[in-house]
């Protein structure tokens, strides 16, 4: 980072502590009003502004996943990021997918993760190529020596006004990054992972309350569901299990990267219940709830962390 970056990353996290301290959920971290702003996609998080919290100053593990080896798809930066990081501090060794673009981004969360004392393994890779996905869990095991977390969190979101505007190029992508690499690597993981294995994917409140720009997004974030839920009863005999988180409006690259449409920025998350964004730091304890042995009985579920939005 150069020195305004620094310096904009302390600001950042002036306010916050620890995630096991005791603290108003609404005040715990500001209620941000973007500026309007526009990064080629994918976008990157040291060029965020304000900058997401992936709880490198604040979160504290607890030995929960010691010993565990985890691979994050998408973790350079915002939500998988913010995973990486929890899931070193709380005693695992992480490989680090991404795309090649964000190769700053993720040398930054390996720095957090080897700092914690963890191995970090960085596997730059484009999700929409079939190959890549299939490769994927082999240099990971390879490089870990072995497997046994799976997040599936990589996602494209694009926002289009009208349907008529939606290239069939723009749809194609989308399925390809969000749901059919979540199959593809799946299976390729599964020879990997022994009875205790978690996999985790990542949803999104647009699949129960889709926003009319995202209807290409919302739909992958419902076949998530869906394909959770059915992998869940699957693998479920061979003590594999699965589950998925459902963020709501988080603060990362992904809004600024043509994710939401740039006049709504400077209002995202406010109409929440607790009236604010979330940050990236504040899902990664789910993750690390359902990728830990305390959530042995939890399997198929969707857990929903997006500021107190009513969900069936």
């Amino acid at each position: 980072m150069t020195d305004d970056r620094s310096t904009a990353a302390q600001d950042a996290h002036d306010t916050t502590t620890d995630q096991l301290t005791l603290q108003n959920p609404v005040t715990r971290y500001p209620d941000i009003t973007p500026p309007k702003q526009d990064q080629p996609e994918p976008g990157l998080d040291v060029d965020l502004r304000p900058l997401s919290d992936i709880g490198e100053h604040s979160y504290r593990g607890t030995g929960r996943l010691n010993g565990r080896k985890a691979l994050i798809t998408g973790s350079d930066s915002g939500i998988g990021a913010a995973v990486a990081v929890a899931f070193a501090r709380e005693g695992a060794d992480v490989a680090l997918n991404y795309l090649p673009v964000e190769q700053e981004d993720a040398e930054r969360v390996r720095d957090i993760i080897e700092a914690a004392g963890r191995k970090a393994v960085l596997l730059p890779g484009d999700l929409s190529d079939r190959a890549v996905c299939e490769k994927l869990p082999d240099d990971a095991a390879e490089a870990l020596g072995g497997l046994d977390i799976l997040v599936n969190n990589a996602g494209k979101q694009i926002a289009v006004d009208n349907i008529e505007d939606l290239s069939d190029e723009q749809i194609t992508d989308t399925f390809e990054v969000n749901i059919l690499a979540q199959f593809r690597i799946v299976k390729a993981a599964l020879k990997h992972l022994q009875p205790g294995a978690t996999i985790v994917n990542t949803t999104s409140v647009q699949a129960y309350q889709p926003s009319p720009t995202l209807l290409d997004y919302a739909t992958t974030k419902a076949a998530i569901n869906t394909f959770s839920k059915g992998l869940a009863q699957q693998l479920a005999p061979k003590g594999i299990r699965v589950n998925a988180v459902a963020p709501g409006p988080i603060w990362t690259p992904l809004q600024v990267s043509d994710g939401q449409p740039k006049e709504a920025l400077p209002e995202f998350g406010k109409s929440t219940p607790l009236g604010r964004a979330g940050q990236p730091t504040e899902l990664a304890p789910a993750y690390v709830f359902l990728a830990s042995s305390e959530s042995s009985y939890v399997l198929g579920e969707t857990l929903h962390v997006n500021g107190g939005s009513p969900m069936p």
